[in-house]
């Protein structure tokens, strides 16, 4: 009998260590299982901040290449960009520093789109500026392409004055001189000795056009390009004229003839352009060299 309850409690006794046994593998398995999905995550959870990392220090690169004002701010920003790039790659997966590098992410990606946001309206701004600098050279181009044309319809034309309700220009001239104490020009092409430059021109007779006050635009053109004189800008609709100075004709239906001169010192030697305005209508041109 008493061996009998010895044999059954034995018995009882591996039942036991068999089950607990048994739990032990089933929550090794479990958290060996678990281990394995945490590291799946945090390998997933890496690769996708390394990518949100390229991608950000690729934008800055770009932004960079642009040439902007904000260069040296942008590297800066790039720069932290690639140190946590750095150390992301280093991590070997606890949640703590992965929390720790998305909060750095995190605030980096908002400092990008603020410095981004910034770069972006100076590129639109610096558009805007390189639109109407083109738009000025244009102009320039322009009147240098139908300088001699035009003269040589002005002399045309001179002969043979059409009647028509618009004023036709003749004989725009442009000529250097140097002024005397006695206030006689002498005509010089010197440009170290030229202090003044007088422009002249002729408006054709017409009987079929409105007589009255005329306003013209000159505007005189270096060889480097500078506009001589005043250099004030007038707008017409679309279309910005800096000019040198304007001058004012009373016309009654005859031929005038207009005579204005150009005050000024330190001349450049070369190629100088000569254009007459009305409004934003090119009327005439001419061309002189000082050497």
């Amino acid at each position: 009998m008493e061996q009998q309850r010895s044999n059954s409690s034995l018995k009882a006794i591996i039942v036991v260590l068999a089950i607990l046994l048994v739990g032990s593998l089933a929550y090794m398995y479990k958290m060996s299982s678990e281990s394995e999905k945490a590291e799946k995550v945090y390998k997933s959870d890496k690769e996708q901040l390394l990518a949100d990392l390229k991608e950000a220090r690729d934008s800055y690169d770009a932004a960079i290449a642009d040439n902007s004002g904000l260069k040296s701010e942008l590297q800066a920003e790039r720069d932290k960009i690639e140190k946590l790039m750095a150390e992301v790659e280093k991590w070997k997966g606890d949640a703590n520093s992965l929390r720790k590098f998305k909060d750095d992410y995190s605030r980096l990606k908002r400092e990008m789109d603020k410095l981004m946001a910034e770069n972006k309206q100076l590129k639109e701004q610096n558009a805007m500026l390189t639109s109407e600098r083109d738009s000025t050279m244009t102009a320039l181009d322009e009147s240098r392409r139908y300088a001699d044309t035009l003269v040589t319809q002005n002399e045309n034309l001179s002969k043979t004055v059409e009647k028509a309700s618009k004023l036709t220009i003749l004989n725009v001239k442009a000529e250097p001189f140097k002024e005397r104490n006695s206030g006689k020009l002498v005509a010089t092409d010197k440009a170290r000795r030229v202090d003044k430059i007088k422009i002249s021109f002729t408006i054709a007779a017409n009987e079929v056009a409105q007589s009255g006050e005329r306003m013209y635009y000159v505007q005189i053109i270096d060889s480097k390009n500078n506009v001589l004189g005043e250099k004030k800008n007038e707008v017409f609709g679309e279309y910005n004229l800096t000019y040198s100075f304007t001058t004012n004709v009373s016309y009654d239906n005859k031929t005038v003839n207009v005579n204005e001169t150009l005050s000024g010192k330190d001349f450049e030697k070369g190629l100088y352009y000569v254009n007459l305005f009305d409004k934003d209508k090119l009327v005439g041109s001419s061309t002189f060299t000082l050497r």
